[in-house]
């Protein structure tokens, strides 16, 4: 609901938005709607950090900071962080070798 009201609000160029999880519950075509959105806020000026586990929101991000090796206790650690096509070349990432297959589909 807040993303929401923020939609309303013009834009200063100086905002910075936090989002955890953001399309979880959300249709594929609401996903696509949400990531036009981040985009314009980017494209505005703002700042936007997402923390997300969907390849089709990671893949379009302008840098990615890849944390690991395993959740919990055994995370933690920077294992690979660059854009998405960077990531993707880094073998000791998760991420990178799921998200290889999601950059080569397109």
């Amino acid at each position: 609901m807040k993303l929401a009201s923020e939609l309303h609000k013009r834009s200063t160029g100086k905002s910075f938005y936090i989002l955890d999880e953001p399309t979880t519950g959300l249709h594929t075509e609401d996903i696509a709607r949400l990531l036009k959105v981040l985009a314009r806020f980017v494209d505005d000026g703002n700042t936007v950090l997402v923390i997300e586990h969907n390849l089709d929101v990671i893949k379009t991000a302008d840098h990615i900071i890849d944390l690991g090796p395993e959740g919990g206790v055994g995370g933690g650690t920077i294992i690979a962080t660059g854009t998405p096509e960077e990531v993707a070349t880094n073998e000791a990432s998760y991420t990178g070798q799921y998200l290889k297959g999601k950059l080569h589909h397109e």
